[in-house]
């Protein structure tokens, strides 16, 4: 895709952005000397890398290519698709205060903790199994997606490109934790915002404005291009119910609203990279969109259509450029989703067993989880044969199995234990079976799951016995 001197030129930039990762993470790994320090960066951080962060957790690799493709695919239809994705986060915006306030009190690190707090031990578990099964699939997915640039950029084979990718993130996040994840973000994320309005206008006007683009010929097959209407009901609720509803349940989210330094900064940070995350989101599908029409380019792999465009329309440094917010895109998405998996099994697994060790060991502990992590993400990233369906398979677990107990934990401070317990596992045994069945009748795994798991939520509303609220409390505490 790219001559010798625009691969020569690539391979500057991404060298000294590794570099430059890597540098930030020997800072950091300096003044971490806590087990909170490591997880959720010393609940100290101020609002605007909150911000930062928070946008580049939700605009990831998948995101911006994906976007990139549904607009220069099926047209402007697929605007809604960032709406539905930030649906689920305005509702959970309005929860931060008590979410915040309980992390804070419990020293809470994982979702797992929280649902303890309400449900008992009984509910840790299955929790983990979601978040691990949800996490370690995207993480592996970020892996192949920096590969894919590698090997558009260097030629190199995608395993090749995949090690390369799992031994910087791994020595990253190793060193740095959440601490160097969140201000890494900070940086990359303003690079992707930034990058991706420019490249919005540079396609707009390169494609003639709007009066060209509207009186250009619809896609074949498509007259709808240009309509909002030009995307199925059907379509809009799977993804409302997957993507946009896992948003209520990432982790990675809850672990930065307990890493803020304070219940305003979390508040504003979250509502301001809710603002950005539509507006992005919807300017990525329009560079699609107005590509195919205004630009008449041609790619047989609409996978591949981001690189098309830009090759199309910027001159070499400004190309350079986006390649290098292509790659911050991918890393502030995978690091975040490192750490949180990593997260879980240190404080999921390890901690209730190793109860009485002190600190210093629990941040061993931490470090050597990122390793447990990466290996996993590594396994899937190199010998899954269908790393999106494991994907989409525990963001359906997460939504089916987790998503209505964190509700009904956040509106009742003292719900049925075993009723929550019953709930969290119904809808995720439904999920999986489903999914193991084959999407029978043609319906996706959440649409079974869900209203499972909401026909079972009655149980976890009744009122525990004394003895269970007790035991629920200890767990908590």
């Amino acid at each position: 895709m790219f001559d010798t001197r625009e691969t020569f030129i690539l391979s500057i930039m991404i060298i000294a952005c590794g570099v430059f990762l890597m540098g930030l993470s020997l800072y950091f790994f300096r003044r971490i000397k806590t087990y909170d320090d490591y997880n959720v960066a010393g609940r100290s951080t101020s609002t605007f890398p909150l911000i930062c962060t928070l946008i580049g957790t939700a605009v990831g690799g998948s995101t911006l290519l994906g976007f990139v493709s549904k607009g220069y695919t099926f047209g402007m239809g697929q605007l809604w698709l960032p709406v539905g994705m930030t649906f689920a986060g305005i509702a959970l915006y309005f929860f931060i205060g008590k979410i915040h306030a309980e992390g804070e009190r419990l020293n809470m690190v994982t979702l797992a903790d929280f649902l303890v707090s309400r449900f008992g031990e009984g509910v840790r578990v299955p929790t983990l199994i979601s978040i691990l099964c949800a996490y370690a699939a995207i993480t592996g997915m970020q892996f192949v997606a920096v590969a894919t640039v590698l090997k558009l950029v260097f030629g190199l084979a995608l395993p090749v490109g995949i090690l390369l990718t799992w031994a910087l993130l791994t020595a990253k996040t190793w060193l740095g934790g959440l601490m160097a994840v969140i201000w890494s973000d900070a940086i990359l994320g303003t690079l992707q915002t930034l990058g991706i309005f420019f490249l919005l206008v540079t396609v707009y006007y390169a494609s003639g404005s709007w009066e060209f683009i509207s009186a250009a010929p619809m896609p074949e097959g498509n007259p709808d291009f240009l309509s909002l209407t030009g995307i199925s009901g059907h379509e809009l609720a799977v993804y409302m119910l997957t993507i946009g509803a896992y948003q209520f349940v990432r982790q990675d989210l809850w672990q930065r609203f307990w890493a803020a330094r304070s219940l305003k900064a979390a508040r504003t940070g979250y509502g301001v990279a809710i603002v950005f995350t539509l507006l992005v989101g919807g300017a990525v599908v329009l560079i699609g969109a107005f590509a195919k029409l205004g630009l008449d380019i041609a790619v047989a792999n609409p996978d591949l259509s981001f690189y098309a465009i830009i090759k199309a329309t910027l001159p070499l440094p400004l190309m350079v450029s986006m390649v290098v917010v292509l790659l911050a895109t991918i890393i502030s998405c995978a690091d975040s989703f490192f750490i949180a998996g990593a997260s879980s099994i240190a404080n999921d697994i390890i901690k209730p067993r190793m109860k009485g060790r002190d600190d210093a060991f629990m941040l061993r502990m931490s470090r050597h989880s990122v390793v447990a992590m990466s290996l996993i993400s590594l396994g899937l990233a190199l010998y899954a044969p269908r790393l999106l369906d494991i994907w989409i398979l525990g963001s359906a677990m997460l939504v089916c199995g987790v998503l209505v107990p964190t509700v009904v934990a956040l509106c009742r401070r003292t719900p049925d234990p075993r009723g929550g317990v019953i709930m969290m596992w119904g809808g995720l045994a439904t999920a999986v079976l489903w999914q193991v069945l084959g999407h029978p009748f043609g319906l996706h795994p959440v649409m079974i799951g869900l209203p499972v798991s909401l026909a079972l939520m009655p149980l976890a509303l009744r009122k525990p016995s004394l003895s269970l609220s007790l035991s629920t409390e200890s767990a908590a505490r």
